[in-house]
């Protein structure tokens, strides 16, 4: 008699289930251990719709799941249970595992990981597994498939993010990190001994998205106190208050301002000037402001009040928000040589131990023009030495053509010059050609262009870069959403020097040599190209575990919590990109 291994063949009892959606499909063992086939014909009736006859398709989906509609996860969930020939998963004599009640915690603590519990049933276990005791087919049938879609939606959003980045138009290759997520959770995560080791596997090895969390959980007990201590808004004021002054709230203020930890927990008022605005709360407003991008004065003024009485709740989605968007982020770009930051109007750049080597102020795409820098990952592979700016037909047509056309001379009084689409400059033109596009302006290199005296060029469909600018008292502004798009970095040839080091004698010498003297249009590639990340968060953790939290400028953060109140099924299918910005050469 020859004995037929449980994996090695669909079972007899499983038979008629399987040959509905074709046997066993990818001919594949699971490495879990072996289970019971009992309820395999449940189980089928719950996960392979498509096999069934319309009358008897459950259009609810699973009963009972906080979100039945796992459309998304369908295909999967299916393979899944085909790998294992339809043996349970997640109990053992009618008993929930131990790793299914791993899980279960897990779910319930799922906000300290900046996901929504409910999402994955957390109220809805403890029913669950009372109805076990009744060892029916349906109630252990459905735990098992309920725990299967949670735990497969609990890891990839933990993997890759809730949303994938392709629905707000941010080009990051996130599909590069996904799991084969049957085969992982029916090898990995079905007989783990350790359930949060497997979590913290599958989450981003970073230090700033460790940091990011264990934020978020100071912060989700900063907004229990808060409001518990139903404190009312911080009056504003209509002139700057400064050291010597007064606020009648000063008391308040204060209270405020330990919340977070900006002034000392044991600072008093003096009972007899209750209302000054002393060093004490003046020092401590520097610090905030410090925090949030401000101009750190220590000067009470109506944008640090308003900051202030953002509540804690939603410096709590902000905190979420940047986990969710850590996530997406596959190697090389999770620990990107260059990284920058939009709302902040920071770029940094890290060693290649991810050690923070330097930190510089930018100015990025306009908010209130529509010139949004866009999000997106790519590698720097060039440098370009006083470059020429290639003027857009957009921007021509708006800004230059109106002057061509009441003085011929326009263009070579501000330094530009026509081209044809050879490159070949062109003396005989019209401004009827250039508003079509039929020639081509571009602004000749020097100090005084608009791409200032080097570019960095990381090919990309957005047509964005780094460059430099002859504009620098924009840096001296606490907002810095100036340019058309690009980013114009405050550093230039200090970032030059850094991203050629090591690359024959390139210093910062012979860069800035190459910057005021050299060639013109000169380009140096780069041998080992540089992951860059233009990136987007509005709570970051720096400075020894300070928080620092910024404007949601383009307002991705609030459609992000848009998406999040829905519910899942999530966006997950990339559509087509049509990015906000297409600037071409802009700045």
């Amino acid at each position: 008699m020859i004995k037929v291994s449980l994996r090695s063949a669909c079972t007899a009892s499983a038979l008629t289930v399987l040959l509905l959606v074709g046997g066993c499909h990818r001919h594949r063992k699971s490495k879990s251990q072996p289970n019971t086939t009992a309820y395999a014909d449940k189980l089928h009736e719950m996960v392979a719709k498509k096999a069934l006859p319309p009358e008897k398709v459950d259009t609810t989906k699973v009963p009972n799941l906080r979100w039945p509609n796992f459309s998304d996860y369908e295909s999967i969930v299916t393979t899944f249970y085909d790998d294992r020939n339809y043996e349970v998963a997640w109990t053992r004599d009618g008993a929930p595992t131990a790793t299914a009640k791993g899980f279960i915690q897990a779910f319930q603590d799922a906000a300290a990981k900046g996901l929504i519990p409910e999402d994955y049933d957390a109220s809805r276990w403890a029913d669950r597994v009372q109805a076990l005791n009744s060892k029916s087919d349906d109630a252990i049938s459905l735990f098992d498939v309920a725990m299967t879609v949670n735990v497969m939606r609990y890891i990839s959003d933990l993997r890759v993010g809730r949303v994938n980045p392709s629905h707000f138009n941010f080009e990051i290759p996130v599909q590069d990190k996904k799991y084969d997520l049957a085969e992982f959770v029916s090898d990995n995560a079905v007989d783990a001994t350790d359930v949060p080791k497997l979590i913290t596997s599958v989450e981003p090895d970073s230090d700033e998205y460790r940091q990011t969390e264990a934020a978020l959980a100071h912060y989700i007990e900063l907004a229990k106190q808060q409001g518990e201590a139903h404190a009312d808004p911080l009056p504003t004021v209509t002139k700057s208050v400064a050291e010597g002054g007064t606020y009648p709230a000063a008391a308040a203020l204060l209270t405020r301002l330990q919340l977070e930890g900006d002034a000392d927990a044991a600072a008093t008022l003096d009972p007899a000037k209750i209302t000054a605005y002393d060093a004490t709360l003046s020092d401590a407003v520097k610090h905030y402001q410090h925090r949030h991008g401000f101009t750190e004065d220590g000067k009470l003024g109506a944008q640090t009040i308003k900051s202030l009485n953002v509540p804690m709740d939603l410096r709590v989605a902000q905190l979420q928000d940047s986990l969710e968007r850590w996530r997406w982020l596959p190697e090389p770009y999770l620990h990107a040589r260059l990284m920058v930051n939009l709302p902040e109007f920071v770029l940094r750049g890290y060693d290649p131990d991810h050690k923070l080597d330097f930190a510089m102020r930018v100015v990025v795409g306009q908010a209130k023009g529509g010139h949004d820098t866009p999000v997106f990952t790519h590698m720097m592979k060039y440098l370009v030495f006083r470059p020429y700016w290639s003027v857009p037909v957009d921007i021509a047509r708006k800004e230059l053509v109106p002057h061509i056309q009441s003085n011929r001379g326009y263009l070579a009084s501000k330094n530009f010059e026509v081209t044809n689409n050879k490159g070949v400059v062109q003396t005989d033109y019209t401004a009827h050609q250039v508003a079509q596009g039929a020639v081509m302006v571009r602004e000749k290199p020097g100090p005084k262009n608009s791409l200032g005296l080097v570019k960095f060029i990381f090919p990309n469909q957005y047509d964005i870069y780094l460059h430099s600018t002859p504009a620098v008292a924009l840096f001296d502004q606490t907002r810095r959403d100036f340019s058309h798009g690009c980013i114009r970095v405050q550093k230039p040839a200090d970032l030059a020097a850094w991203v050629l080091q090591g690359q024959g004698d390139w210093d910062l010498d012979k860069v800035q040599e190459a910057m005021n003297t050299g060639a013109d249009n000169k380009t140096v590639s780069l041998k080992t190209p540089l992951p860059i990340a233009i990136f987007y968060l509005t709570a970051i953790v720096e400075d020894g575990d300070e928080v620092h939290f910024f404007d949601d400028i383009y307002g991705y953060d609030s459609e992000m919590q848009e998406v999040f109140s829905k519910g899942p099924p999530y966006p997950v299918k990339p559509e087509p990109i049509v990015p906000k910005t297409k600037v071409g050469e802009t700045v």
